[in-house]
């Protein structure tokens, strides 16, 4: 697939055909996505794939977590709030999805079933974990976004679909238990993984990007 074309129509993917993956594929993704720029070649990532048994098991502990009222304490805090022309584009983002799906996220039970939806990932195959170690900067944050995009777009390139969920955070101490990741690692995403459904109703709706002239500016 051409980069261009690659960049410009990969989407978040949240509606997937149960056929699980081969691993060989898995792995191939997982090779184009190292080769991503980090400061001074650090490669200051890791990453795990959760499937079959073990990922139900994630599934079940994470609502149950939520469904006992437990606080969630992801390892990378929640904004609190927005400037406004990022703020403009969430509410902008809001109302468009609940005009097209019908899904209000600032309604409290719907981002309680929208939680849900993403600790069952989306009815994926499979689901990935990246971390770090916590110790690092915020250039190694940077660094792990980079690998994270790359990873989307490989996988898209070979016909996968993904999409990034923070809520997959929510309970990042849990998740590394469970998982028997280091508590000195930082749990910074967690994604889901499989063949797109092309008749997901899910799969309808791309968000919007803002238009070049609000984003970029020339000094000459």
């Amino acid at each position: 697939m051409d980069a261009i074309h690659c960049i410009e129509s990969r989407m978040s993917i949240r509606g997937f055909k149960k056929e699980p993956v081969p691993r060989e594929l898995l792995e191939q993704v997982i090779t184009t996505a190292s080769q991503s720029p980090s400061y001074k070649n650090s490669q200051p990532w890791e990453i795990m794939v959760v499937s079959g048994e073990k990922k139900q098991g994630l599934t079940n502990l994470l609502i149950e977590l939520l469904e006992s009222g437990t606080p969630s304490c992801p390892d990378l805090a929640e904004p609190e709030s927005w400037p406004p022309s990022e703020q403009a584009r969430i509410s902008d983002l809001f109302a468009k999805r609940k005009e097209l799906t019908g899904i209000d996220l600032t309604d409290p039970a719907i981002v309680i079933k929208a939680k849900k939806a993403n600790f069952r990932f989306y009815g994926a195959p499979h689901g990935v974990f990246l971390y770090q170690e916590a110790s690092l900067s915020q250039w190694s944050l940077f660094d792990l976004g980079l690998f994270a995009q790359s990873l989307m777009l490989a996988a898209h390139a070979r016909g996968l679909g993904m999409v990034p969920q923070a809520f997959l955070t929510d309970y990042a101490q849990n998740v590394k238990q469970y998982l028997d990741i280091a508590p000195t690692k930082r749990l910074v995403l967690g994604l889901s993984v499989g063949y797109p459904d092309a008749d997901s109703p899910a799969n309808s709706f791309q968000t919007p990007r803002s238009p070049f002239s609000e984003i970029a500016t020339f000094a000459e």
